[in-house]
């Protein structure tokens, strides 16, 4: 097998770029659309709960039980909404969607704060399963730490918690989401390009002109995906500045490593949206076929659930999806600024899965360009 001749792979970069730089929606494509895409995850995409519209029924009226709900609500986890002295107004609240968490406080609560036998409820609206466990979590720390200072008597809990954050001491879930983001978006844009790009070109009539030119196949492949993987790239860069300067989300290890990363993830995607180009004879076929990818990439990710929470067919399948590992990565590398000897396997299944898509992809390549 001859080599390829990289003097005829560099004029056909070439030309690929330059066909970017002219087309003025491609271009909006590479470089706006992420950094939008980036703004609109990292501000939307968040699991932390503030400001939980929440009702109040104080059925003691007590200066105790006034304290009690101060607390509850200089937290800023929670906003009142609403108060009464009838239970049945909270409910109607729920019904109606105004709140989302009851504080009641029953009759005798401040006699009983004094012998240590209170007792507060907490109603939740447990439609979104998620805000409600979040809420519920932040309702019982504020509840035992206002019985802890306000007891009748000192008590000493038996055990004494300490809770310590590693990584991400103030438990942002932006900083958490927003390096994930940056896998989502390169997996987006990757596919697309290299997809509709060969697409495009089919419908005009190219490759006919391209496969009885001195160019071979593997020349043909490498000059496709070459451009897309140096402006996507180029992408990697621009977004992660934008998340490390507007974003403020800390980076605590190695460019080069992170890069390195970015590679060997580009060459599955940019593998994947060769293969579907070779599946789809039209650009609007080749964006549905993208769609159909895209979806189940992101679920088995574990960007929007953990991995260990899903049942173990579907963690094994997690194993074959190039995402997971990136987004392992990239989280390690910036809020942990973990290193090559703890992320090595992580870098071992980037590289032979994006061998094994590049390999399949390019030979699909040949018998439809053939």
């Amino acid at each position: 097998m001859a080599l390829p001749d990289f003097e005829r792979v560099r004029e056909l970069v070439r030309k690929e770029l330059i066909q970017v730089v002219r087309d003025p929606r491609l271009l909006r494509m590479v470089i706006v659309a992420p950094i939008l895409q980036l703004l609109a995850f990292g501000y939307a995409v968040s699991t932390d709960v503030r400001a939980t519209p929440t009702y109040v029924v104080d059925q003691d009226n007590t200066a105790a039980s006034r304290d009690l709900t101060t607390t509850f609500f200089a937290s800023q986890y929670f906003n009142r909404v609403g108060a009464s002295g009838r239970p049945r107004d909270l409910v109607a609240a729920i019904d109606r969607g105004d709140a989302m968490v009851g504080l009641v406080i029953p009759r005798g609560f401040a006699r009983a704060a004094g012998r240590n036998e209170a007792e507060v409820q907490v109603v939740l609206d447990g439609t979104s399963s998620n805000t409600a466990t979040i809420a519920m979590g932040y309702s019982q720390r504020i509840v035992q730490a206002w019985a802890l200072e306000h007891a009748g008597t000192p008590i000493v809990p038996p055990i004494e918690l300490r809770e310590r954050a590693w990584f991400n001491p103030a438990l942002s879930s932006r900083d958490y989401n927003v390096p994930a983001v940056i896998g989502n978006v390169l997996m987006i844009l990757s596919l697309m390009l290299t997809a509709l790009a060969v697409v495009r070109e089919r419908e005009g009539g190219t490759p006919e002109q391209l496969m009885v030119s001195p160019l071979t196949p593997t020349e043909l492949i490498i000059g496709k995906t070459v451009p897309f993987a140096i402006l996507c790239m180029v992408d990697l860069v621009l977004i992660t500045t934008v998340a490390l300067l507007w974003f403020r989300v800390p980076f605590h290890g190695s460019l080069p490593l992170l890069l390195l990363a970015g590679l060997l993830y580009l060459a599955s995607m940019l593998g994947l949206g060769l293969l579907i180009s070779t599946v789809s004879n039209t650009q609007q076929e080749a964006v549905l076929t993208s769609f159909l990818l895209i979806m189940p990439l992101m679920l088995l990710s574990g960007f929007m659930f953990p991995v260990a929470s899903m049942p173990a067919g579907f963690r094994w399948l997690t194993l074959f999806n190039p995402l997971r590992h990136f987004l392992e990565i990239v989280r390690a590398v910036f809020l942990k600024g973990a290193g090559l000897d703890a992320l090595w396997p992580q870098f071992l299944a980037l590289t032979l899965l994006g061998v094994g898509v590049l390999v399949l992809s390019a030979r699909r390549f040949r018998k439809t360009a053939a």
